[in-house]
């Protein structure tokens, strides 16, 4: 037997026992939920932290955003870009009114520039159409002797395009002022100015009247604008008027007592060579003789400074100018048997050649050329002595690009004086004749010029271009006359 409390105690115990594991298997299921709760929370509160943080973010980059685009937008130019200003975040608020306020300085200083680049274009244009009327070449300089600028007249003087002057050194341009503008760079509180002899690309010359002013701010060379005008044809004519002046005078005080030493002369032969001795007569024949043949020559020389001086007013009229040609041709021909003139182009033909011309002048520029073709293939012959080939002169009529007249004059003489330029040889009172006065050729350039013409020396590509060309060995001379009538 057992004491009821102890079997009490028994029931209790297995109770506790069975209680507890309840308990037991209860505590694994609630600590499976409790470890769901927990992970459950801990999920929605990284879910929670995650959103803050990208919501946090948005509200940081969306003003960066705005503002990279709004600096895309002012990199491709767009300047009226601006960006909210209320983003929330006073210092985003900030950056945001610096950038807007920096914009529209940008656009301000943009609208400024515009204008006065507008208006630097407009002055530009008008300077431009300044230059452009002005006749004297005008050539601006850099700092670093290059040339920026160069107006029409430049190009024009300078036979050369105003484009290929630009990014030159001037001292290149102008190689015959070179000390001069290194002078003008010394010295640069004064404009300078000199006279040089230019040579143009085509070998021939001008002369230049050439002003340089340096443009200084403060101490500090900024380029210089340089001027110059082509005095070639002003000298000329200063010195055709002083010249005709001369040859005025000349003929004023020279032609009068010609006539009385040649008439006196003649009276004294007739009168006085019967009553000398047999001996005497021919020394006193021979004297009067040299009195009368040189006071001829000094006629003709008188006679040409008249022509010089008072070259009367070209009159315009329709002429043949094969049969004008022919008409001199024909009288030269009989006078110099001992020369064969050879006879080209239009001159051989029956064509009529009618041009707007003075008659007489051509006929008088025409008859200078031929003289001085004859005496050139007689100087050849005297020079060369026995035995010396025969004088040829060959005159061709042709026409140029089927508009101008040509008459080319080639003979096998002497040539044209070695050395010396076009423009030396028609100058008035320079001749390499021993008789010669030097105004032939003066006078066949200033009817040329009157003619609206030319007079050229040597084979040009004119000339060199003519069929069946042959040249004689000595000088060449052209007159081209324009605006030929059909």
């Amino acid at each position: 037997l057992v004491e009821a409390n102890v079997l009490s105690h028994l029931s209790a115990t297995r109770e506790a026992v069975q209680k507890y594991d309840e308990v037991a298997s209860r505590y694994a299921g609630m600590r499976v939920t409790v470890t769901m709760i927990y992970i459950i929370v801990a999920l929605v509160l990284l879910m929670a932290a995650v959103w803050f943080a990208l919501v946090f973010a948005r509200r940081l980059a969306t003003p960066i955003s705005v503002l990279i685009e709004a600096s895309e937008k002012v990199r491709s130019g767009d300047l009226t870009a601006q960006v909210p200003e209320t983003s929330g975040l006073e210092e985003f608020d900030f950056l945001s009114r610096s950038f807007n306020r920096m914009t529209r300085q940008i656009l301000d200083q943009q609208d400024e520039l515009i204008d006065a680049n507008r208006e630097m274009d407009q002055r530009r244009r008008f300077t431009e159409t300044i230059l452009a009327g002005v006749s004297s070449g005008v050539l601006g300089v850099d700092s670093k002797s290059k040339v920026n600028l160069a107006n029409t007249s430049a190009g024009d003087i300078l036979k050369r395009p105003a484009g290929s002057l630009t990014g030159e050194d001037i001292r290149d341009i102008f190689p015959e002022a070179r000390s001069f503008l290194d002078d003008a760079y010394t010295r640069p509180n004064r404009i300078h100015q000199i006279e040089i002899a230019h040579v143009l690309p085509d070998k021939s010359r001008c002369t230049l009247l050439l002003r340089i002013a340096i443009e200084l701010i403060g101490d500090v060379d900024q380029g210089a604008v340089i001027t110059f005008d082509d005095i070639t044809n002003m000298q000329l004519a200063q010195r055709n008027a002083a010249w005709g002046d001369v040859a005025r005078r000349i003929a004023h005080e020279i032609k009068n007592p010609l006539t009385p030493i040649q008439l006196s002369a003649e009276r004294l032969k007739r009168k006085y060579l019967n009553t000398l001795p047999p001996a005497d007569q021919t020394i006193f024949s021979q004297c009067i003789d040299t009195i009368i043949r040189h006071v001829g020559d000094i006629g003709t020389m008188v006679k040409e400074f008249s022509d010089f001086a008072r070259m009367p007013e070209a009159i315009m009229q329709k002429a043949d100018l094969r049969a004008v040609l022919n008409d001199v041709i024909a009288l030269n021909r009989e006078a110099h048997l001992d020369i064969s003139f050879q006879l080209d182009g239009l001159l051989g033909t029956t064509e009529r050649v009618v041009t707007f011309c003075d008659e007489q002048q051509i006929r008088q520029a025409f008859t200078n050329l031929l003289q001085n073709a004859i005496d050139a293939t007689a100087e050849r012959i005297k020079k060369d002595g026995e035995g010396a080939e025969l004088g040829r002169i060959a005159i061709r009529l042709s026409i140029l690009d089927g508009r101008d007249l040509m008459i080319t004059l080639n003979d096998n003489g002497v040539g044209l004086p070695k050395g010396q330029t076009p423009e030396s040889l028609t100058e008035p009172y320079v001749t390499f004749k021993e008789k010669g006065t030097g105004l032939g050729l003066a006078i066949v350039k200033k009817i040329m010029e009157d003619h609206k013409g030319r007079i050229e020396f040597g084979v040009g590509q004119d000339v060199a271009g003519l069929p069946d060309w042959t040249d004689l060995g000595g000088a060449t001379v052209s007159l081209i006359i324009p605006q030929r009538l059909i």
